[in-house]
């Protein structure tokens, strides 16, 4: 009997055909970057694939696409998780940058405000009396006192009286002083003196700085004096006969007289 050799649409691409198309579709999957280890093991294992025919070759290469398409959604969800990690990531450093310099900013105000107080703490004048009045004028004229008028002004204050340094300075004197009794005398900031005679007690020395308010001393009756009371003198210098207007000294420097 006579075979007749196949020919036309029947006949089936010969081995070299079907090999040659396996390996450009491979070398296509190859450029995507995709394909890697994923298209290896099930190429390799189509050694005996020509055995099985078309129906082979169509099984093996929607297996392999089926993959290549889940590694490029695996891959696509890698990258999208990665970029949102990264930007709350960046998120969260910015959130804190800025909490950071508000933060410092908010201290910095609260180091200059405390600064601000301090100076003007530091360069306010007070009475050296607390709710006292002056019941001797400056000036004031009368054979009691050697240079024949007041050099000063007095409050009225029993003894023992807390007296405040008016503002601040320096001590320079703190002790007897002859007839103003036990006195001190203080250099202020401005470079004027002030002086606070006829104390029972000194509670401050030489050398030491006073702020505005500060207790110094307590009110008597020492030296030449005809009762109790603080005796205050504002001076251009430490010493006697320096002496300028207390009460236009005191309010110049804002306190109520």
């Amino acid at each position: 009997m006579a075979f007749t050799r196949a020919t036309g649409k029947h006949r089936l691409p010969s081995r070299m055909t079907r090999t040659t198309r396996r390996t450009v579709g491979v070398a296509a999957l190859a450029t995507t970057g995709v394909v890697g280890t994923l298209a290896a093991p099930a190429f390799a294992a189509e050694s005996e694939a020509e055995q099985t025919g078309p129906l082979k070759a169509v099984t093996m290469g929607d297996s392999v696409a089926h993959e290549i398409d889940a590694q490029a959604v695996a891959q696509r969800q890698a990258a999208e998780q990665a970029a949102a990690r990264e930007k709350a990531e960046a998120a969260a450093k910015k959130r804190a940058e800025e909490a950071r310099e508000k933060a410092e900013k908010e201290r910095e105000a609260k180091a200059r405000a405390a600064r601000e107080a301090e100076r003007k703490r530091l360069n306010a004048y007070t009475a050296p009396i607390t709710g006292s009045y002056v019941s001797t004028s400056y000036q004031a004229g009368g054979g009691i006192w050697s240079s024949g008028s007041h050099t000063g002004i007095d409050f009225h204050a029993a003894s023992g009286t807390a007296v405040h340094a008016v503002g601040s300075g320096t001590v320079v004197e703190a002790g007897w002083g002859g007839s103003y009794g036990n006195q001190i005398v203080i250099k202020m900031v401005d470079g004027t003196y002030t002086q606070y005679g006829h104390l029972s007690s000194i509670g401050v020395s030489v050398g030491q700085t006073v702020t505005p308010g500060q207790q110094i001393a307590l009110s008597g009756a020492t030296g030449n004096v005809t009762g109790a009371h603080l005796h205050f003198e504002a001076r251009t210098t430490a010493e006697y006969g320096s002496d300028m207007d207390p009460i236009a000294y005191l309010r110049g420097h804002g306190v109520n007289v």
